[in-house]
């Protein structure tokens, strides 16, 4: 392999260290790593995905904010443009937790939801 990146397992609390390069035009992962760990780093290298978590401004009531979240991982590159589009936000009470706040967020396809009640 041409270059090799290490990166650590976290999809469970083993956090298994694995090597990740690319060989040939394939992702070759070197070290001992379960199933779900090999999709994890061959995503962590190719694109890294993270879920989003935030709050949005409350316009009335004594809530000031509201914790919101991405409904599914967005790519990394992507986080400080989907945080400007989620601080533009205002809502206004009810909301219901699951609630869609700001549909496919920065042209990403993901929504961005609620995570409580107001």
């Amino acid at each position: 392999m041409n270059h090799l990146q290490e990166l650590i397992c976290i999809t469970c609390p083993k956090g298994c260290v694995s090597k990740v390069g690319e060989e040939g035009g394939h992702i070759k992962i070197e070290g001992r790593i379960c199933k779900k760990g090999q999709a994890y780093i061959k995503q962590e290298f190719i694109e890294p995905k993270r879920i989003l978590t935030s709050t949005v401004a409350v316009e009335s009531g004594s809530i000031k904010r509201l914790p919101v979240r991405t409904r599914e991982a967005i790519p990394k590159e992507l986080l400080f443009r989907v945080m400007g589009a989620i601080s533009a936000v205002r809502i206004k009470p009810p909301i219901k937790i699951g609630e869609i706040i700001l549909a496919d967020v920065s042209g990403t396809g993901v929504d961005v939801v609620a995570t409580d009640d107001l």
